[in-house]
C-alpha cells in the first residue's frame, strides 16, 4: 500500500489551540501541586510497566528491540506481525492476503500460540486456544512507544508459554506538550485508514491521549473483506517518584472468512485468490457463496498500572486488569443432519442446508506485580501474576431451508482456566566485563472444561521453568553470551479435541556475539531448541478450518541469525 495522504497538526494550527483551551480546562480540576520533576526517574518510571518481562541489554537473551519511530514509517494499516515481519526469524502470513484483518506470525517455526504476548506485561494471549488475535486491536501499532521480540524461551513472562519466542509491547506513555495528528492512508483492493490521536500535554501532573481508528479492505483474496474499528485510551498521574497510569483499549471487527485456503492445486495454480468459505450450491447445481460468511468480534481492555520509585534501590509495579469479549462466526453448512442441532424433521426430512452461529463470550482478569532491587553490581527482580478467564462456548442456528427455528442453542459448554506464576531474576557482575543471570519462574495452571468433541476436563499443571546464562564484553565492541532455558506448555482447548493432551517441554541452548560500534550493530546468535512431546501439524483440518496437532515425541529446530543495523 502506499501512503497518499498524511497531515500531522503541530504549531499554529487551530488544533493545537483547541486542545490547549482543553488542557487549562483539565487542569482546573487537578489537585495536586506542581512540582519539579527529575526525568531520569521519570525515565525509570516509565519503563517500569515492562522493565519485569524484558531482557536488558547486559542479559544473554536473543533479542530485538523495536521504537515507535522505527514503526511509524511502515504502520499503514497492517497488523502488528507485517509489521514486524523484517525481524529475524520472523514470518508472517494474512488470511486476507494484505495485512489487513486475520494476521499471525511464526517466529523460529513456532506458530502464535507458542508466542507469548503481553501488553504492558499483562497476558493478551487467548487462555485457551493460547493464539493472539492483533485482528482485535486495530492499528495498535499507533499506540505503542515500543515493542521487544525475545527469540527462544527468553526470560520468565505472564501468560501462555513461551516456545518459540515472547513479544512484548508497550503503550505510548504521556507526552509533557499537547499534540494532536489526523493520519489517512489508502492503497490497493480499496484499502483505508483513518486515525485521530491526541494529547492534552502534562499539566498539574496529570496528562491524557487517546485515538480512535478505522481501517476497512476488500482484501487480495476474493470477498475477503474487513471492517474494523479502534480505541485507545490514556490517563496519566506523574509525579517524581510516582506514575499511575489508567488504560482502556479495544476495537470491533467483521471480516468475511478467508481461512480455509485451496485444496485443488490446480485452482492455486490458476485462481489464486479463490476463497472457498461460504460456497454451496443452489438446486441447479451452481456454485453460490453466502454473503455473510463472516467473523465478528468485538473485545474492550481495561487495565491499572502504578510504578513507585521508593528510593535509588527499590522500585515496584502493581497491575490491575480486566478484558472482556464477545462474538461469533457465522457459517452456511449443506445437507446437514438436523438431530444434530436439536432441531425437528420438516416432512419427514431431517436433512436440510442450514446457517449456524458458533459464539465465544470470554472475561479475563487478574492483577499482576513486581518489585525491583537495585545496585551497581546486583539487579534483583521478584514478580508474579494471577489470572483467571471464564469462556462461554455456545452456537445457534438461525435458518433452515424450510423453517425459521426460534432461537436455539444446540450446545453449551464452557472454558475456565486460573494461571498462577511466581518469578525471581537475578543479574550479577561478577567483573567489570563478567555479568551472570539466573531466572527461575514456577507456573500453575488449572483447566476445567466441556464440550460436545471431548469429555470434561478438570486438568492441573505446575511447570518449573528455570533458565541461566553469562555474557562476557570482551571489549567496547564486542560482547558475548551463552544461554540455556527451559520451557513448559499445557494443551491448548483444541488438543482436548484432537486427543493430544500431553503438555510440552522445551529445553533451549543460545549461543550469541554482539557487535556495536559508532556507525554499525551486528548481532549473531546459534540456538537448539530440542523438544519433548511437541505439538506438530498432521495436515488434516478440522470443521472450522482450523489445523489439526498430534504430539510427536521428541524434536528439534536448530539455526543460525544475524541481525545489523
Amino acid at each position: 500500500m502506499k501512503t497518499l495522504f498524511k497531515k500531522d497538526c503541530r504549531k499554529g494550527t487551530k488544533a493545537q489551540i483547541y486542545l490547549g483551551l482543553f488542557s487549562v480546562f483539565f487542569s482546573l480540576f487537578s489537585f495536586s501541586q506542581e512540582t519539579q520533576k527529575d526525568s531520569t526517574k521519570i525515565t525509570e518510571l516509565k519503563e517500569v510497566m515492562v522493565s519485569s518481562v524484558r531482557a536488558k541489554d547486559k542479559n544473554p537473551i536473543t533479542f530485538t528491540n523495536v521504537s515507535a519511530a522505527e514503526i511509524a514509517p511502515r504502520n499503514l494499516g497492517q497488523d502488528i506481525p507485517v509489521l514486524l515481519q523484517y525481524l529475524p526469524s520472523v514470518v508472517s502470513t494474512t488470511d486476507a492476503g494484505n495485512g489487513v484483518g486475520y494476521t499471525y506470525m511464526r517466529v523460529r517455526g513456532s506458530d502464535g500460540s507458542r508466542i507469548n504476548v503481553t501488553l504492558n506485561g499483562i497476558p493478551f494471549n487467548d487462555s485457551e486456544s493460547q493464539g493472539t488475535f492483533f485482528v482485535n486491536l486495530p492499528d495498535f501499532a499507533s499506540s505503542l512507544e515500543s515493542v521487544q521480540l525475545q527469540r527462544g524461551v527468553g526470560t520468565s513472562t505472564n501468560g501462555a508459554g513461551a516456545f518459540g519466542a515472547s513479544l512484548n509491547m508497550q503503550t505510548k506513555s504521556f507526552n509533557e506538550k499537547a499534540y494532536a495528528e489526523v493520519s489517512n492512508s489508502v492503497g490497493s483492493f480499496a484499502t483505508r485508514k483513518h486515525t485521530i490521536a491526541f494529547g492534552t500535554g502534562l499539566h498539574n501532573n496529570f496528562e491524557m491521549n487517546a485515538r480512535i481508528s478505522n481501517i476497512a479492505s476488500d482484501g487480495f483474496i476474493d470477498r475477503a473483506s474487513s471492517n474494523m474499528f479502534g480505541y485507545f485510551f490514556n490517563v496519566n498521574y506523574v509525579k517524581e517518584t510516582t506514575l499511575i497510569k489508567l488504560l482502556a483499549f479495544g476495537g470491533k471487527e467483521k471480516t468475511y472468512q478467508a481461512w480455509y485456503g485451496i485444496e485443488d492445486p490446480e485452482k492455486l495454480k490458476n485462481d489464486r485468490t479463490f476463497n472457498p468459505a461460504g460456497m454451496y450450491f443452489d438446486e441447479n447445481g451452481n456454485m453460490q457463496f453466502y454473503d455473510n460468511e463472516t467473523d465478528n468480534y468485538w473485545q474492550n481492555h481495561f487495565q491499572l498500572h502504578w510504578s513507585e520509585k521508593w528510593s535509588e534501590k527499590w522500585i515496584s509495579n502493581a497491575a490491575l486488569h480486566y478484558t472482556i469479549g464477545k462474538g461469533y462466526f457465522e457459517q452456511y453448512k449443506e445437507d446437514e443432519d438436523l438431530t444434530d442441532y436439536n432441531l425437528p424433521d420438516f416432512n419427514g426430512n431431517s436433512i436440510s442446508d442450514l446457517v449456524r452461529k458458533r459464539w465465544l463470550d470470554n472475561d479475563f482478569f487478574g492483577a499482576t506485580f513486581s518489585l525491583n532491587y537495585r545496585t551497581s553490581k546486583t539487579d534483583l527482580l521478584f514478580g508474579g501474576a494471577a489470572n483467571r478467564y471464564l469462556g462461554l462456548h455456545y452456537g445457534e442456528v438461525v435458518w433452515t431451508q424450510n423453517y425459521i427455528p426460534n432461537p436455539n442453542r444446540y450446545y453449551d459448554n464452557y472454558g475456565n482456566k486460573d494461571d498462577v506464576n511466581f518469578y525471581t531474576k537475578a543479574s550479577y557482575n561478577v567483573t567489570n566485563k563478567l555479568n551472570l543471570f539466573t531466572d527461575l519462574q514456577y507456573r500453575m495452571v488449572f483447566y476445567d472444561a466441556t464440550s460436545i468433541k471431548f469429555s470434561d476436563v478438570n486438568d492441573t499443571f505446575r511447570f518449573f521453568n528455570p533458565k541461566a546464562g553469562l555474557n562476557y564484553q570482551l571489549n567496547d565492541k564486542n560482547a558475548f553470551y551463552g544461554y540455556f532455558g527451559i520451557a513448559n506448555k499445557e494443551p491448548r482447548r483444541d488438543d482436548y479435541e484432537n486427543g493430544a493432551i500431553k503438555p510440552e517441554r522445551l529445553f533451549d541452548y543460545e549461543l550469541g556475539w554482539k557487535y556495536n560500534s559508532r556507525k554499525v550493530k551486528l548481532s549473531a546468535n546459534a540456538f537448539y531448541m530440542r523438544y519433548n512431546d511437541q505439538l506438530v501439524l498432521t495436515g488434516a483440518l478440522n470443521d472450522v478450518g482450523s489445523p489439526v496437532f498430534t504430539n510427536s515425541g521428541k524434536s528439534y529446530r536448530v539455526g543460525l541469525e544475524v541481525e545489523s543495523t
